[in-house]
């Protein structure tokens, strides 16, 4: 299920050798279309979901804060919600390691859509009705809009290549990684659960840019690379744990997990979510600032930087 046709089509193409999009293996929808959502569940009744749909660039949503929380935050409200109706068995949301201790819109929508799937999964414990967890982690080689396309891209083109700043580190890991564990930490799942993924140590992106470099033939002195500076929001190294979350050993090496900090259930976020929400169907940025900072104490949002972006530079994707 998706709302981008073009990546329905391209997905069908991948798995199958044809795309004729005639059949019923594939469902047009935005998850931010309740009763959209809630007809899918009803007719379909999926046992298991992985919910990875979202807005996931830094500074975009760092601009576009009420985009950030009709995808990111209500859009999982959505799922959940049908899920649970529907008698989902297992639900696994693909959080990100920017949801811990988050400093940016991104972080902070994130986080709050852990919040919901663990205040959710304690009543569907309670019930006997499915189970609810969350799958954190940082950046897969190889997906779309990853490093790896974007540096290609600007070496193609005869750079330079952007990075924002010199010491600036993140997560790797492969697609293959990641698909693996978030399989198998979705079968360990009890409930309530916010796993996180071994990602092994933090990498230099300007190691990895050199390292690459190396693979295409190119030495290090032919790759200019220029600093465009840490943008709102962007921390300069990640962390895949909030300073008061607990790393809890599970049944797998390279699989943590950590579990609610309070015992907040679904009626304890509705308040709060619903002026988020209302803010957000207003297209009142300022207001969700505020209603992101009151849902999320210690997180504090940053002001987006007014600097126009040149119309000729080099793109790079979020967190590089």
């Amino acid at each position: 299920m998706d709302h981008d046709e073009s990546n329905l089509h391209r997905l069908q193409l991948e798995i199958w050798g044809e795309a004729l999009l005639t059949d019923d293996s594939l469902v047009i929808a935005d998850i931010r279309d309740r009763p959209r959502i809630q007809q899918i569940f009803r007719d379909l009744k999926p046992e298991v979901v992985f919910h990875a749909a979202a807005h996931k660039h830094l500074p975009l949503l760092e601009r576009h804060p009420s985009e950030a929380v009709k995808s990111n935050v209500l859009g999982t409200d959505h799922l959940v919600e049908a899920a649970l109706a529907a008698g989902v068995e297992r639900f696994v949301l693909i959080s990100t390691d920017k949801a811990a201790d988050p400093t940016s819109v991104l972080g902070a929508s994130k986080r709050l859509a852990e919040l919901i799937v663990q205040a959710n999964a304690r009543d569907a414990r309670n019930l006997g009705t499915g189970v609810f967890s969350a799958v954190r982690f940082g950046n897969v080689l190889g997906s779309r809009g990853s490093l790896l396309s974007v540096l290609a891209e600007q070496l193609r083109s005869g750079g330079p290549v952007t990075i924002t700043h010199p010491d600036v580190t993140r997560f790797f890991m492969t697609i293959e990684e990641a698909v693996g564990l978030v399989l198998e930490s979705g079968r360990m799942a009890h409930g309530g659960e916010v796993f996180v993924l071994d990602m092994g140590e933090p990498v230099r992106i300007v190691d990895l840019v050199h390292n690459f470099a190396e693979q295409v033939q190119l030495g290090r002195d032919e790759v200019e690379i220029r600093y465009t500076g840490l943008r709102a929001g962007e921390k300069l190294n990640e962390a895949l744990f909030s300073e008061g979350e607990e790393r809890l050993p599970t049944a797998h090496a390279r699989i943590y997990a950590t579990v609610a900090e309070s015992a907040a259930g679904p009626e304890d976020l509705a308040g709060g979510l619903t002026g988020l929400h209302e803010a957000a169907a207003g297209n009142s940025d300022e207001e969700v600032r505020r209603w992101l900072a009151e849902l999320l104490p210690g997180y504090r949002t940053a002001e987006p930087e007014p600097a126009p972006v040149p119309a000729l530079s080099a793109p790079y994707p979020d967190g590089f």
